[in-house]
């Protein structure tokens, strides 16, 4: 038999303690937080020095101290182009009809497992340094963090280096405006990779109307805001002329 369920992949706020459950927050249950599941935990610092230190050692040659990166981790959390990590969050159905402890949520756990330990694999210029599969809330969710990477850049700065734009690019989504974002393409992609394998667990993704129509919207909205804009560009040439006259 076949259930339908809806499908939900969003940003979280990447709450690290939160994840490992070094506090206890209101909505979870701590007689389930034994059921947790943990992939990975890794200490992002430690990742950091892992993934750029001979990037950073690369760069620094011939430079003088003054340009000279001594932190890349410190140099990345206090500027304001690239965040240290991202975090996604993956859930199958509601607490109306995944709920944790119930049949169908036990369903949901196995797929989400599956679904997750393919997930590097499938990003590699994503690594992923902490990723848990929550039992104790009110549906089961994946929370899966990571730091985006790119090797070999040849543009300013270090060959390995932070970014999202570029690490996605990698892995083939260019993103459009800002309603179809390298990391909304990404996103869907991964809900449809979800979608499959729940698919192969009995489970149909259920997408509400504006869903099935998504992609029509961004092949519209791209042609609006083009003709928007060249609107827009026409009517500001048209006042600069006045101004000057």
């Amino acid at each position: 038999m076949t259930i339908k369920r809806t499908i939900s992949g969003m940003i979280g706020a990447g709450s690290l303690a939160h994840n490992r459950r070094d506090f206890i927050a209101e909505n979870v249950d701590s007689d389930r937080v034994h059921l947790n599941i943990c992939y990975q935990n890794e200490n992002l610092k430690e990742v950091y020095k892992e993934l750029f230190d001979d990037s950073v050692e690369r760069y620094n040659v011939g430079k003088r101290k003054d340009r000279q990166i001594t932190n890349y981790y410190e140099k990345i959390r206090q500027g304001k182009q690239e965040k240290l990590f991202h975090e996604v969050i993956f859930q199958i159905g509601n607490r109306e009809d995944m709920a944790v402890g119930t049949t169908e949520g036990d369903l949901a756990v196995k797929v989400l497992d599956e679904y997750v330990k393919n997930f590097q694999q499938r990003n590699p210029t994503l690594h992923v340094f902490s990723c848990y599969l929550h039992q104790d809330e009110a549906t089961p969710h994946l929370h899966i963090d990571f730091v985006p990477y790119v090797i070999g850049w040849k543009g300013k700065g270090m060959d390995t280096r932070v970014s999202l734009k570029q690490a996605l690019k990698s892995l083939g989504f260019e993103g459009g405006n800002k309603h179809d974002t390298e990391l909304n393409q990404w996103i869907n992609h991964e809900k449809e990779v979800l979608a499959e394998v729940a698919r192969q667990h009995g489970i149909e993704w259920e997408q509400k109307g504006h869903m099935r129509n998504i992609w029509m919207f961004i092949i519209l909205r791209r042609k609006s805001v083009k003709r928007k804009y060249r609107h827009w560009n026409r009517k500001k040439n048209i006042s600069l002329l006045r101004m000057k006259d």
